[in-house]
């Protein structure tokens, strides 16, 4: 049984993902939460990995560490992509497994999924097809990472989980445009039109694909629950449930922040994915529920920008 004052590990504690675990734990009382930066321990390197892990012993482990990027980053860095989140994962899995960690909770993605997979999208149709082209290597790794959870829950019986998050935003997100997802770099494009005085805001591709998001708080809340609860599943889907087009997307940022200006979309680049919806019901009926309107997510994380 986790308690407040169990230690728990949270990897990849500036990311976006991580900052959203560490305050959620914070704020209920945990008083045991470590982490350590990247120039002090790099998760790439096994040997270290295992001698941290050693060393701290920590009851959980929250594994929010990963190279991550939009279209742009996954076809420039396809090598790095697949290599060091594999490296990461692999490391800190392993670590845990041979070391008795109690619980391992593994964050992937949405895009393990089949790039034409069937609507709305259930944990068991992993693997079921072939993945989308620009965003493959990434969604290997994590692949990898879900099934190394399966074999170990399997195989030894360990309280490991694999929670897959659809499109994440929120405070703390990459606004880098050569790296970001479209949601933080649409953030980024508009504000800067607005302070610029630009007549025209362009988008990749042909704003047709259907996309879901998720508020990093709310994501905080399935892991949440992963800390307290042994989940009888060794995967499970985390959205919102909602899905909106990227015009639309486009439209409602272009509303909230008050731009007057004209959108225009770049349809040499591509769309990605055309749809991709998740079927969060088994994790709902766990007890998970999103609190954070895509509209509010978005009025709350220009405040924060």
């Amino acid at each position: 049984m986790i308690k407040t004052f169990s230690k728990i590990y949270i990897a990849g504690h500036k990311g976006m993902v991580g900052k959203a675990c560490w305050r959620k734990l914070e704020n209920l009382g945990y008083s045991n939460l470590i982490s350590i930066n990247s120039k002090q321990l790099d998760l790439r390197n096994q040997k270290k990995v295992y001698s941290f892990i050693k060393k701290e012993k920590p009851d959980v482990i929250i594994d929010a560490a990963a190279k991550v990027g939009g279209i742009l980053a996954n076809n420039n860095y396809p090598y790095q992509f697949l290599m060091e989140n594999m490296q990461i994962q692999n490391n800190l899995i392993s670590a845990a497994h041979e070391l008795n960690v109690k619980k391992f909770i593994f964050l992937g993605s949405s895009c393990i999924y089949p790039k034409m997979s069937q609507q709305p999208i259930k944990e068991e149709f992993l693997l079921t097809s072939s993945l989308e082209e620009s965003n493959q290597w990434y969604a290997i790794a994590k692949i990898a990472g879900v099934k190394l959870v399966e074999s170990i829950r399997n195989q030894y019986n360990k309280d490991f989980v694999s929670l897959m998050p659809t499109n994440l935003y929120g405070p703390g997100d990459n606004y880098d445009l050569k790296t970001s997802h479209v949601l933080p770099a649409l953030l980024r494009k508009f504000k800067e039109a607005i302070q610029n005085n630009s007549k025209e805001v362009i988008i990749w591709g042909t704003g047709k694909p259907l996309r879901e998001f998720l508020h990093v708080d709310d994501l905080a809340k399935a892991v949440l629950l992963s800390v307290e609860n042994k989940l009888p599943n060794s995967i499970y889907n985390v959205g919102s449930g909602e899905e909106i087009s990227i015009k639309n997307l486009g439209l409602m940022i272009s509303r909230i922040i008050g731009f007057d200006g004209k959108i225009n979309f770049d349809q040499t680049k591509p769309d990605g994915t055309p749809r991709k919806l998740l079927d969060s019901s088994k994790i709902k009926s766990l007890g998970f529920k999103n609190r954070i309107s895509l509209e509010q997510g978005i009025i709350s994380t220009l405040k924060y920008i």
